[in-house]
C-alpha cells in the first residue's frame, strides 16, 4: 500500500539510481528511504529497470504494448534493454482501442527466484518470436495486420511451451 512505511527492505530488493536518489524494488513494490524506514511509492516516470515485476499485464494501445503492475505502466525500451516507467495511456486512447490482454499467469513450479524468473520469461521471450516470427513488443507484433491473431496464437503457444520446459506452471 502507497505510503506504507517498513523498518527493513526485503530480501533480494534491487537498487535502482535515478537522478542522483535511490528507489528500491522488490517484487513490484517500489520503496524511498525515509528516515530510518522505507516507504512505499510510485516510482518516477522516467526510472528505468531491467526486469518487470513477476505479475504483469501486456495491454496494446495503439499497436504499442504496456506492460502494466500494481498501478505502474512500463515501455520496452530496446536500446536500454531494460524498461521504463512511463505515463499511462491517455484515456481517450484506451476508450477508443479494443484492448489486447496477453495473460499469461506464470507460477514457478521449482521455486525459482525472481531474477531467474525474470531471464527465463526473456529467453523464453526471444525464442518465441524467432519461432514465430511475431513480436508482441513491436506495434502490430511486426507481422501482417492480416497474420495478427494467428502469429500471435503461435507465438503464445510457443511461450506457454518454452516456460513449461523450464519448471513453469502456464495458465
Amino acid at each position: 500500500m502507497r505510503g506504507h512505511a517498513v523498518p527493513a527492505l526485503p530480501r533480494g530488493y534491487r537498487v535502482v539510481p535515478y537522478r542522483g536518489s535511490n528507489y528500491y524494488f522488490h517484487a513490484g513494490v517500489w520503496y524511498r528511504p525515509s528516515g530510518s524506514r522505507f516507504v512505499v511509492v510510485f516510482p518516477p516516470v522516467g526510472l528505468i529497470v531491467p526486469v518487470l515485476p513477476p505479475f504483469y499485464t501486456t495491454i496494446v494501445i495503439g499497436g504499442v504494448p504496456y506492460y502494466y503492475a500494481d498501478g505502474i505502466y512500463y515501455l520496452w525500451q530496446p536500446a536500454e534493454r531494460a524498461y521504463v516507467v512511463t505515463e499511462p495511456p491517455a484515456e481517450s486512447d484506451a476508450a477508443a482501442q479494443t484492448v489486447q490482454q496477453d495473460q499469461m499467469f506464470i507460477y514457478p513450479k521449482q521455486g525459482q527466484s525472481e531474477q531467474k524468473q525474470a531471464t527465463d520469461r526473456y529467453q523464453c521471450h526471444q525464442w518465441s518470436v524467432d519461432q514465430t516470427g511475431f513480436d508482441p513488443t513491436q506495434p502490430g507484433g511486426n507481422v501482417p495486420e492480416s497474420q495478427n491473431a494467428s502469429k500471435r496464437a503461435d507465438y503464445q503457444r510457443a511461450m506457454k511451451a518454452c516456460l513449461e520446459a523450464r519448471g513453469y506452471s502456464v495458465q
